[in-house]
């Protein structure tokens, strides 16, 4: 195989996260080339790849160092969009660049340990036949498990999440130690064949960001694809790089469950979803105005406001 047609296309996407954006270049060059950062890339095991970086219109001058790394790595791939896109159209872009027979999507906040991308790419080919979507044991910057898999969010695993620290307890999120079927992998490493992607459409751009992996996931499941967790290959992932404060997340958050309960779940369900996060908002609202914390205010009068205004 060519090193100009690649087997393995890795999709980045990078908005005003400069320093980690190149970290993450750099853990993967080493990973996959097993030399030091910055000698000449030779193919490992014959496995061609390719790096797609999409910039979403990023002004911290990511651009012009993403560029001088390109310029010892050619194979570094760079799209630039003139505004923030949102993730969804951003990986939809890179994938209509590539030919490649394997996509891996990673965010920008991760970090390749050893040869986890190996390993992960090893895996799958060895089962075919019986896995669709491949995620690895995501770490925490100080490397303790971080939850980055679980089952779909039908109410009760929308409670759980809401109110009973469903992630502490292993009900929303969790890590498993073994190879395990499930129902969705953290879009932070998802790795998948470019033909079971196409054929889903790739992700549903109506979601700018949180859930879109859930979304994707969810309809390969009901197209009878096989999503699952393999812990032998492991990424440090430092989370919400790219996201300014714990207000626009949970807002995304609460936008993304009203967006897929809409698109995938009938009317009865959506009022209890509505009921759920009306309540969760009314709560961190009264605990925030007792407290006299602005955060909690600012953030779940809007939570609430926009659960209101949702048709």
């Amino acid at each position: 195989m060519a090193p100009d047609n690649p087997e393995l296309s890795i999709i980045i996407i990078s908005y005003n996260t400069k320093k980690i954006t190149i970290d993450c270049l750099n853990s993967i060059i080493t990973s996959l080339n097993n030399v030091e950062t910055g000698l000449k890339p030779v193919s490992t095991n014959k496995l061609y790849y390719e790096i797609i970086v999409v910039d979403n219109g990023s002004i911290d001058r990511s651009i012009e160092f993403i560029n001088k790394l390109r310029t010892k790595y050619p194979f570094i791939k760079l799209i630039e969009n003139k505004e923030n896109v949102g993730f969804a159209k951003a990986n939809n872009q890179a994938v209509k660049q590539t030919k490649a027979r394997y996509l891996l999507f990673l965010n920008s906040d991760t970090l390749v340990i050893e040869n986890a991308i190996n390993r992960l790419l090893e895996y799958f080919k060895r089962n075919e036949n019986k896995i669709h979507f491949l995620g690895p044991k995501l770490l925490n910057k100080n490397q303790t498990p971080q939850p980055s898999c679980g089952p779909f969010y039908t109410l009760p695993v929308v409670f759980g999440a809401l109110f009973l620290k469903g992630d502490y307890w292993g009900l929303t999120r969790y890590s498993p130690s073994k190879v395990k079927e499930v129902d969705w992998i953290s879009g932070a490493c998802i790795l998948t064949k470019k033909e079971y992607f196409d054929k889903l459409n790739g992700f549903d751009e109506n979601i700018f960001m949180y859930m879109d992996e859930i979304d994707l996931l969810y309809r390969a499941k009901k197209r009878g694809h096989k999503v699952f967790f393999f812990p032998e290959a492991q990424f440090i992932h430092l989370g919400s790089a790219s996201s300014a404060g714990k207000t626009y997340p949970i807002l995304q958050v609460y936008r993304g469950f009203l967006y897929f309960y809409r698109k995938h779940y009938p009317k009865m369900a959506v009022f209890f979803l509505k009921i759920l996060l009306k309540l969760k908002a009314a709560i961190s609202l009264t605990i925030g105005r007792l407290s006299n914390n602005r955060y909690l205010i600012e953030t779940y009068e809007q939570a609430f406001k926009l659960v209101e205004m949702d048709r």
